[in-house]
């Protein structure tokens, strides 16, 4: 569990604009929650940067050091939310959460599969289906990530959440029954069947051609009926 400090004041500039003029500054327009209540904060953008570049932002248990009307207040916080602008990539906002170290609290830590499978040198392909999860456990009891070992799984078989084991007092969030990872049998490719070559020397079918019918042959078949009855009546 990582463990840093910040430096806070509280912001009275509010709006678009004022947090525009914040990160020119190179400062951060930020929320503190602490409780029912938020309090709007700025902090040293560069600091914030590099945490949220880390890649365990949201799992660092944060003490804020809060300035306000020449005070300074100390506040366990963890990250809750940010902003980014969707163009340049840029932070543009971020909201802390003040914490309780005697308050269990939930927090999603990623799923890192160790071991390759056994069914992988069989020619099987591994596909991790759940890679991070929820669990609930004190501020000081959280780790940084879930280890699974799946070297013992065959092709055709699977890995749940059931199959985790965990420390007492870490609570797992998500349905006991969910497939995190699972070895399956490579796909066959269909061959499509060859028409077989017609044999040299058999005769071809015939084929079968509407000649167009002249004019003096359709007369002739629209009178034939006449001519048979008058044959009749004589």
């Amino acid at each position: 569990m990582e463990k840093i400090t910040l430096k806070a004041e509280k912001r009275i500039e509010t709006g678009k604009g004022a947090a525009r003029s914040l990160r020119r500054q190179g400062l951060l327009p930020a929320v503190l929650y602490i409780g029912s209540g938020s309090t709007p904060i700025k902090l040293n953008r560069k600091e914030i940067v590099k945490l949220m570049s880390s890649g365990t932002a949201e799992r660092t248990l944060i003490t804020m050091e809060l300035k306000n009307n020449g005070g300074t207040t100390e506040h366990l916080s963890l990250i809750k939310d940010y902003a980014v602008d969707p163009v340049r990539n840029e932070l543009l906002h971020v909201d802390f959460m003040e914490i309780s170290m005697e308050k269990k609290i939930k927090i999603t830590i990623p799923i890192i599969i160790t071991k390759e499978p056994i069914g992988i040198k069989k020619g099987g392909i591994m596909q991790q289906i759940l890679r991070e999860m929820q669990i609930e456990c004190l501020p000081t009891s959280f780790p940084d990530k879930i280890e699974l070992d799946a070297s013992a799984l065959e092709i055709g078989h699977s890995l749940h959440v059931s199959d985790i084991a965990v420390p007492e007092g870490i609570k797992l969030m998500s349905d006991s029954h969910a497939v995190i990872v699972t070895v399956s049998a490579p796909a066959v490719e269909e061959v499509a069947p060859v028409a077989a070559a017609p044999v040299e020397g058999a005769p071809a079918e015939p084929e079968l051609i509407k000649k167009a019918k002249t004019k003096e042959e359709t007369a002739e078949e629209e009178a034939k009926p006449q001519k048979e009855q008058k044959a009749k009546e004589k």
